[in-house]
């Protein structure tokens, strides 16, 4: 069946947007505001878009609920005039004849498209993997799944010291339940803190009971009558376990733009408006691997932030606005007592210097990574109100002072 083509709608095309979740939602909201004609929003799970940080924080541990988590009203999408097609598998994209063709054979015509289909959890190659009590963290009900283990578990074991394997095992922690964390780096957060601070986290969760295990490889997962029952290292070590959780990253869900013909390269490649190989196509979240003139190169940004504020972007690049998108790399992390915001981008090994201003053991502080005496990055720690001042350094509209920079006494602002 042929869907409405690219010719309908008020402003003379229709504009389609695969995947709901937030680049693809609030791309939508930025259609609407800015006058597009027809909006579809296309989702292949069947919850309404929803904001995925706090599956790993508020909403795991308990202290937000499930409405707490939905970027908008259940009503909100017919009263704006969005179609929000839940549940629905974008198949491919056609486009010589300008239109996606979903999983039952419907085709919806666009003038523009935006692929936001986000990621999905990279699994590991190793036996056990598909036991039951084997989890993976991305959607609302991979959370309540885990939720569920950490409340009828003793002890879990979580494979990955990075971000999401760090902020479920903070909240397993504070439910009570005994934590092993393998990582095979030496450090947690090693490639994307370096080890200089990357110790701050690993200090932190031991402080907390963690059984930390860095620069430990996995053998398998063990499992008896189809469950998973603990783990086996490299070393023989066996670890027994209730539950495991398994997050070490994510992979750029490129298939539809890859059968396309787009231009892909651990991500879909775009320009700073947002704009794949197909001046018709963009991309934005997860998937997309944007242009930053702020680093003179290509990045894919897998956080919150790149998600909220790139989707709106993309939706004003289809509209015809040719204004770069130069919002900084941002996110945050909240795990027991400390919260951490970062902004910038450093790669490893780039950098030559890590300056700090505050007391590292006090886990009060802000920390800059410098290259050349110019700074990349820099994150604060339990310090608020300073995301701007430091995002004008990262930017170098003002210079790099150690002295005053570094000292606690003199204001950032």
């Amino acid at each position: 069946m042929a869907g409405d083509g690219a010719g309908d709608g008020a402003d003379g095309g229709t504009h389609v947007v695969v995947g709901a979740g937030l680049a693809g939602a609030k791309a939508a909201e930025a259609l609407r505001e800015g006058g597009a004609g027809r909006v579809v929003l296309i989702g292949d799970e069947q919850e309404r878009p929803y904001d995925r940080p706090p599956l790993s924080k508020d909403y795991l541990q308990g202290s937000t609920g499930r409405d707490g988590v939905y970027l908008h009203p259940a009503d909100w999408y017919a009263e704006h005039g969005i179609e929000l097609r839940t549940g629905v598998r974008a198949h491919a994209v056609d486009r010589d004849a300008h239109e996606v063709v979903l999983a039952d054979g419907e085709r919806v015509g666009y003038r523009k498209l935006l692929l936001a289909t986000g990621s999905s959890p990279r699994r590991l190659p190793v036996g056990g993997v598909d036991l039951d009590g084997v989890h993976h963290l991305r959607t609302l009900g991979d959370s309540d799944r885990i939720a569920a283990a950490i409340r009828s578990s003793s002890r879990i074991v979580v494979i990955g010291a990075g971000w999401i394997g760090l902020e479920v095992t903070a909240a397993a922690r504070i439910a009570g339940v005994a934590v092993t964390v393998i990582e095979s780096a030496p450090l947690p957060l090693l490639r994307v803190l370096g080890p200089e601070i990357a110790e701050v986290f690993a200090t932190l969760h031991r402080e907390h009971g963690v059984d930390l295990r860095l620069d430990t490889d996995l053998a398998e997962i063990r499992g008896r009558d189809g469950r998973a029952t603990g783990v086996r290292l490299g070393d023989d070590t066996e670890i027994d376990a209730d539950a495991v959780v398994v997050g070490v990253g994510i992979t750029p869900n490129t298939d539809l733009a890859e059968a396309a013909g787009l231009e892909v390269a651990d991500g879909v490649v775009v320009d700073a408006r947002h704009r794949t190989s197909d001046p018709d196509v963009h991309a934005a979240g997860d998937v997309a691997r944007l242009w930053y003139p702020a680093f003179d190169r290509h990045l894919r940004v897998e956080h919150w932030d790149n998600a909220l504020n790139g989707g709106p972007a993309a939706a004003r690049a289809m509209l015809g606005d040719e204004t770069p998108y130069d919002h900084l790399p941002y996110f945050f992390t909240d795990q027991y007592d400390l919260g951490m915001e970062y902004t910038g981008y450093v790669a490893p090994g780039e950098y030559d210097e890590v300056v700090v201003r505050g007391e590292l053991g006090s886990r009060e502080f802000v920390a800059f990574w410098l290259a050349r005496g110019r700074v990349l990055a820099g994150m604060n720690v339990n310090i608020w109100d300073v995301t701007d001042p430091i995002a004008r350094l990262v930017r170098h509209e003002e210079g790099f002072d150690r002295a005053r920079h570094a000292d606690p006494a003199v204001p950032l602002a």
